[in-house]
């Protein structure tokens, strides 16, 4: 029989991996100094110092001596590993382990000189693995825990000096740059080295006995611990693998006679020193808000990826399908997933859907984005059910909300977009989500670790005996659970959105609130309210009347504006958030699957009850939900209230439900929200106006107006378009545009703020239209000259779809008042409709004797049936140009003013709509009166009469970016 220390283990690793890149480095400093020190941009005496991909992987024979000396070293390094795994008992340890050894595999035998890329991928998988290996390691270290976490700690602090001088070498080619950054290289191979030599001590408490017994199994590979015996000896207690997992197999034999009570403080001392990571540790709380960022972006990101595919088709395309992923939780049924989604869910789930971006294909990308997010909803619903702990247990449910009132933070310095939705592929989209994908691989990797809590300390509770739960209390749970998720996604997963429910326009007076600043008092509320919650876990009296108050507020119509925002939208915000801790207790007491997929099925009706009240005309039994979202938001209101008295009586029959916080939470949950804060108050003054709107062309006294309908930001691959849009828009010089099929504050397009998103970028006022509750499809006005009073009109709409109107009055130059009306009528098929439309709009724009003009969505052909309602007396308006006779949908009309020039551009791949542009100079009463009827002559002219009221030349011919003039092939211009 052979005993080997294990402390031997750290001993031979550090002296083979360090001896491989020490001789490496002596090799290739003496032979080939010039050529190592040598790279992309300068050489000696500019550089000075090898970096460590140069000098093991560029020159033979220091490439050969350190790929031997490192193929040494892997024997040392799997016991390394083996015995990590033998001192804390973690298989996840083990299993970053082997990824890591992998990694490191990877860059140190595929050199950069081989394949530059390949190389420096394994480098970062490496580095980032680290992370996790690091924290657990030195977590789990029972001797050697200081100089593991000052190590650790140091080496990611280099990393920071070392990324800027690798910046100041690759991108500002500064000279001696690399040598210095070769410096911080080099110190993190040491460090590397380092952390694994301390493990010595640890290493110390056992021994490797070889012994060629009679029983191949017992005596072939034995640990044992060094334990003193009565004498004070030493002596080897030695266990094999084997023994040692049919040990942990067996059950506890519990003598009946002891104190219950007993029993659970043992075993929850025991659970509380066998995991790394408790309910207030600050890396758990970190990791699970991570995660639930991850689950409320995948949540959300699956249904704004649906929604491209029924636009396209115009009615149901089949795509509709992918919502099926919310029911994610049933994959828990088959075996093995429950272990697999417990500890990998969150990782595979947030890889897949962020990755999803990669993949152009719509319908390729929807059904990743859908399998994505199935894998995360049962990861949520394995976690939440397994946690048994009272205090972990609300622990959860506030990183929960907590993750929700982020997400929306981030939405809102995003202007409205969640940056790792797989609807973006700007530039700077791809930087956030590429970022986001590497930082939720480190916390992907910690879940395990850190979720560990979940299944100990089952005994610190009493438990609810399901059996005599009545079913009708698990449905009404299951059923106010889903309610709960619906009613947080159609308001509280953007800023902005429960401000646009309260939008009336603007008026003389004032206006109600704007999304900018008021989306920060809606982050602001937000986090107040998760960090309050614990105070109404085990009470639901005071969120259950909000809720009920709230509610009224939001479906009453009569109230506006600042009443509907403070006492309908965030007061709902309020209650919602205070109501999660108390439905999580019932579910996790219920530990039952089926009431998680009934609850997400739950929410996937009434997110389709949510588009039927605006999608009736292309959808079946549409008629029953129409123009009815104050129903669908009562009837989710009421499931809830359902759901709380359920899960109210079930709490209260557990005497252990009262959590019990301690004063490192609260520390900790003190330090989150000041961070919060901080960044709630940056993206709040980042998103800032950047100036006062200008005018392109006061000299002339012109204004260039434009008429789009942008299909809600989705073009035609499923990617987000604003960017796109506000570009042409910008480069039009359009100085009005009206918008069309706008509303996006809806379940099915993301929440998304485009209004705002717009207006900032190209520094316009706006005016968002009727607002989310009035079953619209959106209108939005753009204008750089400022708006002195706005008002919506729904126009006549008895079969089909409501018509949206903005009747806005601007000032302009000398301080001229101009009407500008926008305007999207119904579809061809409710002929009825469209015609008592258009002697509405007919009546209002007759209403005024201002200068107007209409940008328009009419469906109708040029001179034809409503055209001459809308064109007539009793309108006062004129067509921009009677002689465009290739038009069916697009429309721009306008009196009181001079026509310059008008222009159609086509619209590249952003929507299925061109773009129409037409120039006009504002008139004084005396240039008005001596011009007369003139103005409204149509003679065409090859130029127009000053340079700066022509178009831009840039987009004649082929154009820029797939757009261009086209129908006349180039811009039309006026005289008379």
């Amino acid at each position: 029989m052979v005993t080997i220390s294990g402390k031997i283990i750290p001993l031979i690793h550090t002296i083979c991996a360090s001896s491989a890149f020490l001789a490496a480095f002596v090799t290739g400093y003496t032979l080939h100094f010039h050529k190592i020190v040598t790279n992309a941009h300068y050489t000696y005496p500019d550089e000075w110092f090898p970096s460590v991909s140069a000098t093991i992987g560029d020159r033979y024979p220091e490439r050969s001596i350190f790929q031997i000396l490192i193929a040494l070293t892997a024997f040392p390094r799997f016991l390394l590993l083996l015995g990590q795994y033998y001192l804390t008992n973690s298989v996840a340890t083990f299993i970053i382990g082997i990824l890591r050894t992998v990694s490191c595999g990877g860059w140190v035998y595929i050199t950069s000189t081989d394949d530059h890329d390949t190389h420096d991928i394994f480098m970062i998988i490496y580095i980032i693995l680290t992370l996790p290996w690091d924290i657990m390691i030195t977590r789990l270290s029972k001797t050697s825990a200081f100089k593991k976490g000052l190590t650790a700690t140091i080496f990611f602090t280099t990393l920071v000096p070392m990324i800027y001088w690798y910046i100041q070498h690759q991108i500002e080619k500064r000279p001696g740059a690399y040598s210095i950054y070769a410096y911080f290289e080099w110190s993190l191979i040491i460090l590397d080295i380092t952390f694994d030599a301390f493990s010595y001590s640890d290493f110390k408490s056992f021994s490797i006995v070889l012994d060629m017994g009679k029983n191949p199994i017992t005596g072939f590979y034995q640990i044992g611990e060094l334990v003193a015996n009565e004498s004070g000896e030493n002596k080897l207690v030695e266990e094999t693998i084997v023994e040692q997992a049919i040990k942990q197999s067996e059950p506890v034999q519990q003598d009946e006679t002891k104190n219950e009570s007993d029993i659970i403080d043992k075993k929850e001392v025991a659970d509380k020193s066998s995991y790394p990571f408790s309910y207030d540790s600050f890396f758990y709380l970190l990791t699970n808000t991570f995660n639930s960022l991850i689950f409320w972006s995948n949540l959300t990101a699956l249904t704004c990826s649906i929604w491209h595919f029924p636009l396209w088709y115009m009615g149901i395309s089949g795509y509709e399908a992918a919502i099926l992923g919310y029911l994610g939780p049933i994959i828990l049924y088959l075996p093995f997933m429950p272990t697999i989604i417990f500890h990998y869910g969150i990782l595979l789930g947030g890889l897949t859907t962020i990755g999803a971006f990669l993949i152009n294909t719509p319908e390729t990308r929807l059904i990743t984005v859908s399998i994505g997010t199935a894998i995360t909803m049962g990861y949520f619903t394995q976690n939440l059910r397994t946690i048994q702990n009272i205090e972990t247990k609300f622990a959860f449910a506030f990183t929960w909300a907590l993750g929700l009132a982020i997400s929306v933070v981030l939405k809102m310095g995003f202007y409205s977009n969640n940056p790792i939705w797989p609807i973006l592929n700007e530039t700077m989209a791809v930087i956030t989500i590429l970022g986001m994908y590497f930082g939720h691989l480190v916390f992907g990797m910690l879940t395990p670790f850190t979720n560990q809590i979940h299944k100990s300390q089952k005994a610190s509770m009493s438990l609810v005996n399901k059996s005599n739960c009545l079913f009708v209390h698990k449905l009404a749970i299951s059923l106010g659970f889903g309610s709960l998720v619906f009613g947080i996604h159609q308001l509280m997963t953007d800023a902005s959105t429960t401000i646009y429910w309260s939008w009336e326009g603007y008026n003389e007076r004032g206006q109600g609130p704007l999304a900018w600043p008021w989306s920060a008092l809606t982050c602001l509320v937000m986090l107040v309210a998760v960090l309050t919650s614990y105070k109404f876990s085990t009470s639901p009296l005071f969120p259950s009347l909000f809720l009920v108050l709230s509610t009224a507020v939001l479906c009453n119509r009569a109230i506006v504006e600042w009443n509907k925002y403070i006492f309908g939208g965030l007061l709902y915000i309020i209650a919602m958030i205070w109501l999660i801790p108390i439905f999580f207790n019932a579910l996790s007491l219920l530990n039952s699957i089926w009431v998680f997929v009934f609850g997400f099925f739950t929410y996937i009706i009434l997110v389709l009850a949510h588009v039927w009240v605006v999608a009736y005309a292309f959808v079946p039994f549409g008629w029953l939900l129409r123009e009815r979202i104050e129903t669908v938001l009562s009837i989710s209101t009421l499931l809830i209230l359902m759901g709380v008295v359920s899960s109210s009586a079930l709490v209260s029959n557990n005497t252990a439900m009262i959590p019990t916080l301690s004063k490192k939470f609260i520390k900790i949950i003190a330090l989150f929200s000041v961070l919060v804060l901080s960044l709630i108050a940056t993206l709040t003054y980042q998103i800032r106006p950047t100036g006062v709107p200008q005018p392109y062309h006061p000299e002339s006294r012109l204004f260039t107006a434009g008429i789009w309908t942008i299909h809600f930001g989705l073009d035609n691959d499923m990617w987000a378009s604003e960017d796109r849009m506000s570009s042409l828009i910008k480069d039009m010089e359009l100085d009005f545009v009206g918008l069309l099929e706008t509303d996006t504050q809806r379940i099915t397009m993301g929440n998304r703020d485009l209004t705002s998103k717009l207006a900032h970028d190209l520094n316009m006022y706006a005016d968002f239209g009727p607002g989310p509750n009035k079953h619209t499809w959106g209108c939005l006005l753009l204008s750089k000259f400022p708006i002195i009073n706005s008002t919506h009109h729904l126009l006549p709409s008895p079969d089909g779809e409501l018509a949206p109107a903005i009747h806005a009055v601007v000032k302009t130059y000398d301080d001229i008042l101009v009407d500008v009306f926008v305007f999207h009528s119904g579809q061809e098929e409710d002929i009825e409709d469209r015609r008592l439309q258009s002697e509405g709009m007919a009546a209002l724009m007759g209403s005024t004797d201002r200068p107007s003009i209409l940008l328009s969505y009419l469906v109708t052909e040029p001179g034809v049936g409503n055209y001459n309602t809308y064109v007539s007396e009793r309108s006062g308006m004129h067509d921009i140009d009677p002689t465009d006779s290739d038009r069916w949908c697009e429309y721009i009309l306008y009196k009181g003013l001079r026509r310059t020039g008008y222009a159609r551009v086509s619209r590249g791949t952003i929507t299925d709509t061109e773009l129409q542009v037409g120039k006009f100079q504002v008139l004084s009463k005396d240039e008005t009166k001596r011009y007369g009827s003139s103005i409204y002559r149509y003679e065409h002219v090859d130029e127009p009469q000053a340079e700066d009221m022509k178009f831009p030349d840039k987009f004649n011919g082929d154009g820029e970016r797939g757009h261009f003039y086209h129908v006349f092939d180039k811009p039309r211009y006026y005289d008379f």
